[in-house]
């Protein structure tokens, strides 16, 4: 991750979410709130150069990054770093994407964060990750 913005999050995601479609700002913040819930002990990341915000046990660092909420023009995406080492537990098939680690499920509407199988990944994911 590039240039974040760990101290006053609330104001750098506001800041961060103003310049974005309605929609993908309610399905920001429904997915923000969510992983805020799963895993309250990660610390958020802004980084406004990418448009994502990041979740992360071992801050600033890609090893301790468990995902992030990466904006996109109509939709959000939740990006699991180590997200080929969820396709596993993962018998829905949720996980998209080719690179050597990361995966990402596009999250299209609010229904889509209410899915049980969502909510496994992304404790899934906290658990897969450094300390």
């Amino acid at each position: 991750m590039a240039r974040r913005e760990t101290t006053g999050t609330d104001e750098a995601v506001a800041h961060l979410l103003a310049p974005c479609d309605p929609v993908v700002r309610k399905l920001a913040t429904k997915a923000r709130a969510l992983v805020r819930e799963l895993i309250p002990d990660a610390q958020e990341e802004v980084d406004s150069a990418a448009k994502l915000i990041g979740y992360s046990y071992l801050p600033e660092t890609y090893k301790g990054l468990i995902l992030a909420i990466a904006l996109q023009r109509s939709y959000v995406n939740l990006m699991f770093s180590k997200g080929v080492e969820l396709m596993a537990v993962d018998p829905d098939g949720l996980l998209e994407g080719t690179g050597k680690l990361a995966r990402h499920i596009k999250v299209r509407t609010p229904e889509r964060l209410e899915m049980p199988q969502v909510r496994e990944l992304i404790k899934e994911a906290a658990a897969r990750t450094p300390r």
